[in-house]
């Protein structure tokens, strides 16, 4: 089950109480107060983890709690402190306050972490309250309270780019044959119920991440249709790829239908209606598809690709395109940011870590690399020995 939107409630574990306690043995008179602390309560944190790909485990269980500290004993024992409670989220989630609506942290990195709710801080014993004036104190203070927050988790798939159009457009198909994603295709619309993400490799070294969302239709960004849910899985594309469909099956004009999406994307988000966009007239196997390319490209002034996913015309050109338009982004993104370590064109951030790991030099041991490594069974310490100063 793919879930990319819960709203659960989180509360923090509560301190453990202080403890008042006396030394109490034979022979030691006035043993004095020995009642120790208790234990921090946990917090909850959540992680962004590489390998968690939905929040599933969040859509039946609403009210998350973490433990709360162990209260203080005598003989001057301190109580255990509650270990924090560690709740692993897919890279792309965004944490929201329910209450008052802003963003509290975006995990958009792996191993990224956000402490939601504070556990409650520890009790005293009366150890704590000895002094010279007061050497038998009979107070202690009871653990803190945890925090408690309700909190909205929300899933934006992170991808390079991002394919667009109306519903039956051939975006499942498309994926399909550039990547090794298997999304379900089927002759009628709404076939694809969830985002699917797909890797496409077009050299060993390169590799970008493209995002199939569902297909929209008029009013997606009021919620109408599959649209609204899933809109928010292109916000972080840095390209939109935009299919149209050449000979609707309901009839429609491919031309309006091109119109119709972009007024939503500018509807829903006026900054993703400025996203770098490649415009695509699939089924380039229909009679036909030629004249609707050309249409499409003079009414909105710019050029426009012809590909067909059956008999694979124009996909190496628009491959190419696609690469050509992350590598430039990412030198704009660099020339911004001089501090940034430049990232080969496509790479995504775990296989720049496994790059870098595969050109780590191999470590010798000690007898091949220290000051021995130079003698054999020809050349023997004496040999050193021997030689002329």
């Amino acid at each position: 089950m793919f879930v990319d939107r819960v709203e659960i409630e989180l509360r923090a574990g509560r301190g453990g109480n202080g403890c008042v306690s006396f030394r109490r043995e034979r022979y030691v008179p006035r043993g004095g107060p020995n009642g120790g602390d208790g234990g921090d309560g946990a917090s909850i944190i959540l992680e962004a983890r590489q390998g968690v790909n939905s929040l599933a485990q969040f859509a039946n269980r609403k009210f998350w709690r973490a433990p709360s500290g162990a209260p203080g004993q005598g003989a001057g024992c301190h109580g255990r402190a509650a270990r924090d409670l560690t709740l692993y989220v897919p890279i792309g989630t965004a944490l929201i306050d329910a209450e008052h609506g802003f963003v509290i942290k975006d995990l958009v990195t792996e191993g990224e972490r956000v402490v939601v709710v504070r556990g409650g801080k520890k009790g005293r014993g009366n150890v704590y309250f000895k002094s010279a004036q007061n050497q038998a104190p009979r107070e202690s203070t009871r653990g803190g309270e945890g925090e408690n927050r309700l909190v909205i988790l929300e899933l934006k798939s992170i991808a390079d780019v991002g394919l667009l159009g109306m519903p039956n457009a051939g975006k499942s198909t498309l994926l399909s044959v550039i990547s090794s994603a298997r999304p379900e295709i089927a002759d009628y619309p709404f076939t694809t119920k969830h985002p699917n993400i797909g890797i496409v490799r077009p050299t060993v070294d390169t590799s970008f991440a493209v995002a199939d969302i569902p297909g929209l239709i008029e009013g997606a960004s009021e919620g109408v249709g599959l649209g609204h849910e899933f809109l928010r899985h292109v916000e972080r594309a840095g390209l939109l790829i935009h299919l149209v469909e050449p000979m609707p099956s309901e009839g429609s004009d491919p031309v309006a239908n091109y119109h119709t999406i972009r007024s939503e994307l500018a509807s829903y988000s006026p900054e993703l209606a400025k996203r770098d966009e490649i415009v695509v007239v699939s089924k380039g196997e229909l009679t036909g598809a030629g004249e609707i390319r050309d249409a499409v490209a003079q009414s909105i002034g710019k050029d426009v690709r012809l590909i067909s996913a059956v008999t694979g015309e124009g996909l190496p050109g628009l491959i190419r395109d696609i690469v050509q338009h992350l590598a430039d982004a990412r030198k704009r993104e660099s020339e911004a940011d001089p501090s940034q370590e430049p990232v080969a064109v496509g790479l995504r951030a775990g296989e720049v870590a496994a790059s870098k790991q595969a050109v780590k030099p191999r470590r010798l041991p000690p007898h091949l690399s220290g000051p021995t490594a130079g003698l054999s069974d020809q050349n023997q310490p004496r040999d050193y020995n021997e030689a002329p100063s």
